[in-house]
């Protein structure tokens, strides 16, 4: 087991390639259901606890009212069993939950590892689709038994948050830049870094997340609060009044009089004259003070007393003082009120401040919006028109509002060999049995058409030979495709020691060439660059908000009569009397 913990990449038996624990220290063997530990005792007591099991891990229905995921979790699961292993404190508080089991089980229990454990998974990331596995995990089936919740729970609202990122990012459109301001607003801790770390993934830009920033490096982003603005009293609370300029030629001994001077300009401004009276001179005071101490970086919140009266004036009076000196400020933003009409009044403003006073480039000053802002808000902001730049969303965002769960599942589907259904009056809960591989296939106008899922043993599909696509378990939905390109969705990420053994393809039929070794996990760039592409990829129809068209997946016409057969010989049979 130790050396193919080794090659795996565990820390526990050291080498450079380590895998690093998951981030969250909570994630430990013990992150588990009691019924999956009593489950694995069960198993262990009938001498079943090495059976090779097969589990998919899959959900039924994208969420959202949409027609695709984006899985999101992976990286965290690798972490999980590269350094899956039982302390003896854990062993302790174990023997008291399960008084009744004997102690040859617990003996058992700080034994194992996922040494002898594979994971084959689609690359995190990616647009998913109902009933297709994310991963496959094959192994002894008490150890896979105690993985499932882990691994739900890792997966879950990671793939949640991602697809809602994701939905966000298509609805504001690609210029826009997108802020994740959750944190406040999450389920705790580890619900707010999760948010940042995915949302990042599905397609935001930054987030005001400082300690997500650290662990992912991802941008970080912020200004100040109505609390700044409101805790100033008027101009000559700021004792240091000194600005050097940006290259450093010459300094302003009184920064605070140039904001005034250009304050009085704005306001005899013939192109605005009559559009504000005098403006709050405590706001002035907050802009002029946070400008002195972030001149590269300045971006006022304008809207503590009144947006357009006070704020957008005050905010220009402090940048054009800031263009004085060979700075640029960023912008404002707009946290309250009507924001299609304050965007769009805002830039006029600052479209008229440009060209009364020469500044070239003032007119396309970033505004950013926030308040509450969610999916549905940004559409109706859409279609009525606005100037807005960059959203700031956070709690529908990171709460996943529309929708509390993903409800990803994590079921059976063979075990020694023996493909295992599970039988549900409603047939949506209807399990596809075996072992299978998983395909993506591309029409001619580089979309992709269907996903199918084969078994194990069944030739790939080709480029260019047609293959008949059926529903799982509707019969008369069916479909010929000839594929421009075929893709194979499921890589290895988890050995497990396949690689100690003399491979035989009829016995380990999953694992080849390419994938004894194990794949790298890719960084969160890399992901966040895939669920981009990938959305690109989609034919526009299936991701559209209202009425998406539903992306067909499908078995292969020989993994639909093997669906059908083993459902009818695990049915029972009623008798009527």
């Amino acid at each position: 087991m130790a050396a193919a913990a080794l090659a795996n990449g565990d820390v526990r038996a050291g080498g450079g390639g380590a895998v690093p624990r998951p981030t969250n220290p909570m994630v430990t063997p013990l992150l588990t259901d009691l019924y999956q530990f009593s489950m694995a005792y069960a198993y262990w007591k009938a001498g079943k606890h090495l059976d090779r099991a097969v589990f998919d891990l899959y959900f039924r229905k994208s969420p959202f009212a949409g027609e695709f995921t984006v899985f999101g979790g992976l990286e965290e699961c690798i972490r999980f069993i590269a350094n899956f292993k039982f302390k003896e404190e854990e062993i302790n508080f174990l023997r008291t939950a399960l008084p009744t089991c004997e102690d040859g089980f617990f003996e058992y229990l700080s034994s194992i590892d996922c040494s002898d454990v594979e994971v084959y998974a689609i690359p995190e990331g990616s647009a998913v689709f109902p009933k297709v596995p994310l991963m496959i995990i094959e192994g002894p089936v008490a150890v896979v038994q105690l993985l499932e919740t882990p691994f739900l729970s890792l997966v879950n609202y990671a793939s949640l948050v991602t697809t809602n990122a994701a939905r966000h990012r298509l609805v504001a459109g690609k210029p826009k830049n997108l802020l994740e301001f959750g944190l406040r607003r999450a389920q705790g801790p580890d619900g707010g870094i999760s948010a940042s770390r995915y949302s990042y993934m599905g397609g935001f830009d930054a987030t005001s997340n400082v300690a997500a920033g650290r662990l992912f490096g991802i941008p970080i982003r912020g200004t100040h609060s109505h609390a700044f603005v409101s805790s100033f009293l008027g101009l000559d609370e700021i004792i240091d009044k000194a600005l050097s300029s940006s290259d450093g030629s010459n300094k302003c001994e009184d920064f605070v009089s140039l904001v005034e001077n250009w304050l009085v300009k704005i306001q005899g401004a013939s192109s605005l004259r009559g559009s504000f009276g005098e403006t709050n001179q405590s706001e002035l005071a907050a802009f002029t003070s946070y400008a002195l101490a972030f001149p590269n970086s300045f971006l006022a919140l304008v809207d503590t007393y009144d947006v357009m009266r006070s704020g957008v004036p005050n905010f220009c009076a402090v940048a054009l003082a800031l263009n004085d000196m060979g700075y640029k400020a960023v912008g404002i933003r707009l946290d309250s009120g009507d924001l299609a009409y304050l965007s769009i009044e805002t830039r006029k403003f600052f479209c008229a401040i440009e060209k009364e006073f020469g500044v070239v480039g003032f007119g396309k000053t970033n505004i950013t919006a926030s308040n509450d802002l969610n999916e549905e808000t940004i559409d109706a902001l859409n279609k009525q028109g606005h100037e807005v730049d960059s959203f700031g969303i956070g709690t529908y965002l990171v709460t996943c509002y529309a929708q509390a769960a993903l409800g990803c599942v994590f079921k059976l589907v063979e075990i020694n060999k023996q493909p295992r259904i599970k039988l549900s009056e409603d047939v949506t809960k209807v399990s596809i049995p075996c072992k299978k591989r998983c395909y993506r296939l591309y029409g001619k106008e580089g979309y992709p058409l269907v996903d199918i899922m084969t078994g194990q043993d069944e030739p790939s599909p080709k480029v260019g030979e047609r293959i008949l696509c059926r529903h799982p378990f509707i019969e008369s939905k069916r479909a010929h495709v000839v594929p421009q390109h075929v893709e194979e969705l499921l890589k290895c990420y988890w050995p497990g020691n396949s690689f100690e053994k003399d491979i035989d393809a009829n016995l380990y039929p999953l694992v080849n060439a390419e994938a004894v070794q194990r794949e790298e996990l890719p960084s969160l760039n890399e992901n966040r660059s895939r669920c981009m592409r990938q959305l690109e990829r989609m034919r526009p129809d299936h991701l559209r908000k209202l009425n998406p068209t539903p992306y067909k997946v499908s078995v292969s016409a020989q993994l639909y009569d093997f669906i059908h057969f083993l459902w009818l010989n695990e049915a029972p049979v009623g008798e009527l009397r």
